[in-house]
């Protein structure tokens, strides 16, 4: 199949994201208008021809989260009635994904409902990274490949020269993913004991691990307001830490998230650029982007031409 055959939209949410996958890609980034109504509907035309073409719409379900959600759902569905020959949402944060359970009576599980949203609105196919927990995988009757931002970050940790490297799990439920960056690069592995005592709130207990005189990297999923963050940092410097860093995938960095880090005893925060930054982050100077744009770009090639995109979860 040809690239000329690809047509790449994005949503308001990360155009700069989607230029830069375009550009990987070889392939002009489509031509479409998604705007608002006066009362604040959204309001999207498609301005390239998409009949029996491979599209793909861009759009991470970030901060406002219902407004960019329903552009998404509202582009796909123009490009289902423009007869697209499949439409691929690339979706490279998944809002909503933290609803995935019941964990009260009568809560939803909003995940889910998120993912039937996008199947009615004719998506054929997800494209998303690192998924808050795996299994919202089979919440779709569709394709779905989960990208993962760890060997990215993995390599942006081997440049920082660190002495004796520990990589910390903030959680008992990211162990998993610490381990995974920890391995290759040869550094211990800890863990921070925490509970939480409320939605958005948590306490870090103690620290499972040797992290005296190490330099360590917090490894998570996510930042949202950054309170687990810092007090996992804090810990960690109690424990007798020399430097301390900390990677995520996904800076939702929402409410006081920019003041606790740039107040902490974090010396850097890596993040991607699946959510793009808000000005005060980008301006705040203990925040780092590394692109996955990349990773994105050859997904999306090997999707197109009907390839194993197995080797890019390695």
């Amino acid at each position: 199949m040809l690239l000329s055959e690809i047509r790449l939209f994005a949503g308001n949410a990360n155009v700069p994201l989607a230029r830069a996958v375009a550009e990987r890609l070889g392939a002009p980034l489509g031509h479409a208008r998604v705007s608002r109504f006066s009362d604040l509907e959204t309001q999207v035309e498609i301005e390239d021809n998409v009949r029996g073409r491979d599209v793909f719409v861009l759009q991470p379900t970030s901060q406002p989260a219902n407004d960019h959600l329903m552009e998404l759902l509202v582009m796909a569905d123009a490009c289902k009635r423009a007869s697209a020959g499949r439409i691929t949402a690339v979706i490279p944060y998944y809002g909503y994904a933290r609803q995935d359970r019941k964990v009260a009576p009568r809560a939803p599980i909003t995940a889910k409902l998120v993912a039937d949203l996008l199947t009615t609105a004719g998506v054929d196919r997800v494209l998303t990274m690192d998924l808050h927990a795996g299994q919202i995988q089979g919440f779709f009757d569709i394709p779905v490949d989960n990208l993962y931002a760890g060997p990215t970050l993995r390599d942006h940790i081997a440049r920082l020269d660190l002495g004796s490297p520990v990589i910390v799990s903030p959680d008992a439920g990211g162990v998993e993913r610490a381990r995974r960056i920890a391995k290759p690069l040869g550094a211990g592995l800890a863990i921070i004991d925490k509970r939480r005592s409320g939605p958005n709130q948590a306490e870090a207990l103690h620290v499972i691990g040797d992290v005296r005189d190490r330099d360590v990297v917090i490894v998570d999923d996510m930042i949202d307001t950054a309170g687990t963050l810092v007090k996992a940092a804090g810990a960690l410097r109690e424990n007798g830490a020399r430097r301390i860093f900390a990677v995520a995938t996904h800076a939702v960095l929402s409410g006081p998230a920019v003041e606790r880090i740039s107040t902490s005893t974090l010396e850097r925060v890596i993040v991607t650029d699946t959510i793009q930054l808000t000005p005060e982050a980008a301006a705040s100077g203990r925040i780092s982007v590394v692109s996955v744009a990349g990773v994105f770009a050859e997904a999306v090639r090997s999707i197109h031409e009907n390839d194993s995109v197995s080797r890019l979860f390695i």
